[in-house]
This record gives C-alpha cells, structure tokens and sequence, in this order.
C-alpha cells in the first residue's frame, strides 16, 4: 500500500504546471519569455508539432516526386 504523504505529494506535483523560460540578450536588445504549460497542454502541443512535421514531409515527398513520362500537362512544361 502506497503512503498517503507520498501519494499527497505525488498529486500535488501532477498538478503544477511544467515552465520554461528564456532569457536572450544581444548587445543592446533583450529578450524575456516565459510559458506555462499543464500536462494536457504539453500533450497538445507535442500533437501539434508531430502534425506539422508529418504534413510537412508528405508535402515536400509530393513536390520532388518524379512524374512519368508524358503525365505532364502542356501549360506547364519548362521550355530552356
């Protein structure tokens, strides 16, 4: 059986939102961010980020696909 003080703590850190903070400074320009993300939120956003990439990499696989020979429409053949 778990401890209850354990188990307490445990939930009390399941709670608390995972933070990052950025601190730049170039010369005379500075840059302060700061983000909170719940746990939820940070399994939203890494659903977003595999999404972009995964779109990404099947447009770039389309655009440099080869076509086969005659598929292209006269309006658009490269004339040199």
């Amino acid at each position: 059986m778990q401890n209850p003080i354990s188990a307490r703590h445990d939930a009390a850190q399941a709670s608390l939102p995972n933070t990052a903070a950025l601190r730049l400074r170039l010369g005379r320009a500075r840059l302060r961010a700061d983000a909170a993300f719940s746990s939820t939120g940070l399994l939203a956003l890494a659903g977003l980020l595999a999404a972009t990439l995964l779109s990404t990499a099947a447009i770039v696989a389309v655009a440099t696909r080869k076509l086969p020979a005659g598929a292209m429409p006269a309006g658009m053949k490269r004339r040199r």
